[in-house]
């Protein structure tokens, strides 16, 4: 059974709500453009220092007068779209499903699966904070909807990007070696929860000169060919940090992709390789007694791009948010995928879940997700 891909049930409530948030936008999108107007990221405020630029405070007065009087404006259409919109919320499926055909295609692991007796499948989950512009420079981020195209395109990007293998011909050669395999020097064993970088475990040759110590500059220039690597271990296995997307990821879950327009770029970035997409998971505005615990503002920021077809999804949402924490519908994702067949065709399918929480714990915070 395939899901369809607007969240309610028929045209006419998919177009009231598309009328409902077409008065909204303008407002929010003014509000939004007043908060980065006057909010800058670290980055930007180093780009300013480079280039010399002496007229941002005029662009911060100018800006953010110019997009109050709009938001000013445009106020009285966004409560009437609010009118509209907010009860539609009732009966509003909590996501919207993107589904495109999978034009690039990825090597099959499981191919010879009748022969081995075993499958294996691929996950990755990460949060991106993607908040609308305004709120998400609090964090010291911008651009989100530029972010999300470069991540969606840095995804595929490392997805399909090529498989190098390195044969050794020699006596001593034990086959196929992989980049991070013996040819990169490995670093020495680090006790758990250290931090081994290879550029940084040479051991310098001082001199003493005139009662000063002295670097010597004369080193082998091999010890610092390699590029650096960042490894944590443990006793039972070695982690490595790579900066590439793994090719073998056959789920993407993701967290914190709260802003609408952000997720459907990335959803169409993702289609052409993950062709089954969940996207704006949640409720918004008031939901019955039980369920949620106050107004929501935001979705869950839950997001998943899988390579299967997409059976059944389910979402259900924490009734006990506090704080700020209350404003967006953060909760649980579980999602029914079709993996493949049997001989005799009988379907094989999986249960995955997505999770969104927030622990407080005195003054600190611990986000979890899994």
């Amino acid at each position: 059974m395939s899901l369809r891909a607007s969240p309610f049930s028929n045209f006419f409530l998919e177009g009231l709500h598309a009328v409902g948030w077409g008065l909204i936008f303008p407002c929010f999108w003014f509000l939004d453009r007043l908060l980065a107007v006057c909010i800058s990221t670290s980055l930007e405020r180093m780009w300013r220092r480079e280039m010399e630029c002496y007229l941002h405070p005029l662009q911060v007065v100018f800006g953010s007068v110019l997009f109050l009087i709009l938001f000013i404006i445009s106020t009285p259409f966004a409560l009437l779209g609010f009118m509209l919109w907010a009860p539609l919320q009732a009966v509003r499926r909590p996501f919207a499903y993107y589904h495109q055909e999978q034009i690039i295609p990825m090597e099959d692991r499981n191919a010879r699966w009748e022969e081995t007796g075993k499958v294996s499948f691929g996950f990755l989950t990460g949060n991106l904070c993607m908040l609308p512009d305004g709120i998400a420079r609090f964090n010291n981020l911008g651009h989100t909807q530029k972010r999300a195209a470069y991540i969606g395109k840095s995804i595929v990007q490392g997805v399909t990007r090529p498989h190098i293998r390195i044969f050794v011909d020699s006596p001593s050669s034990c086959g196929t070696v992989t980049p991070s395999s013996s040819l990169i020097p490995q670093p020495p064993p680090a006790s758990y929860g250290s931090i081994d970088v290879s550029a940084t475990n040479q051991t310098e040759d001082v001199r003493e000169t005139d009662g000063l110590p002295k670097p010597n500059y004369n080193q082998n220039s091999n010890q610092h060919k390699d590029p650096p690597r960042t490894l944590f271990r443990d006793a039972d296995f070695t982690m490595e940090v790579s900066a590439l997307f793994p090719s073998s990821v056959d789920v993407v879950c993701l967290q914190e992709v709260f802003d609408k327009r952000a997720a459907l770029k990335l959803s169409r970035a993702l289609g052409p390789l993950y062709g089954h997409v969940l996207y704006d998971v949640g409720v918004y505005a008031c939901q019955p007694a039980g369920t949620c615990s106050s107004f929501k503002f935001f979705n869950s920021g839950l997001f998943l791009a899988s390579r299967y077809p997409v059976m059944e999804a389910e979402y259900r949402c924490f009734p006990n948010g506090r704080g700020e924490d209350a404003l967006a519908a953060k909760g649980l994702l579980t999602v029914k995928v079709e993996i493949g067949y049997e001989k005799v065709k009988r379907k094989w399918w999986g249960i995955l879940t997505a999770l969104t929480c927030t622990l407080l714990k005195g003054t600190e915070r611990f986000a979890s997700s899994s």
